[in-house]
């Protein structure tokens, strides 16, 4: 059996879901293929100006990035392309598949950013995109499983460049 580490990247700005959005995917894993065992290293980075420098140094060389934001909040979702281009710059050589959360859809009362637009945005930016909410439970898997399954074709297509050379 062949075990697949991937290292996610969680990032956004600061009371946006993330540590949620990570909680309640860790609190049920059972959604993997069982023919391979894959681990996913969630790294929750902070939200705040003054601890993203620290944070940064335990990014390591991320496998897969999970953007998110608050639907809810214009300025966080305007925070992304700051968020995305930090992720950028620290691992410069390297394409991160990644995926751009809008969380918090069951505030649709309060909705500042509309799904159209986040979804622009994402596929302008090379991302995938879905929406979450943490709080009623909805679709809190989807991101991760989209990045797993990113990782792992990101990882058969290595496994066949390789095959290829010999």
């Amino acid at each position: 059996m062949v075990k697949l580490r991937a290292r996610c990247l969680l990032v956004g700005d600061p009371a946006v879901g993330k540590s949620a959005l990570c909680h309640m995917f860790r609190s049920d894993g059972a959604h993997f293929q069982k023919n391979y065992s894959m681990e996913l290293y969630i790294f929750d980075s902070a939200g705040r100006e003054t601890f993203v420098e620290a944070c940064e140094k335990l990014w390591g060389q991320p496998s897969v990035l999970c953007l998110v934001f608050d639907v809810s909040s214009e300025p966080s979702f305007t925070s992304c392309g700051r968020w995305l281009e930090r992720v950028r710059a620290h691992c410069p050589d390297s394409h991160i598949p990644g995926v751009l959360v809008g969380n918090k859809s069951d505030l649709s009362s309060r909705r500042e950013v509309e799904t159209s637009v986040a979804l622009e945005w994402a596929q302008s930016q090379g991302l995938e995109y879905c929406e979450t909410s943490t709080k009623e439970m909805e679709n809190c898997e989807a991101p991760f499983l989209t990045l797993a399954q990113a990782f792992h074709a990101s990882y058969q297509d290595r496994l066949q460049t390789i095959q290829n050379l010999t």
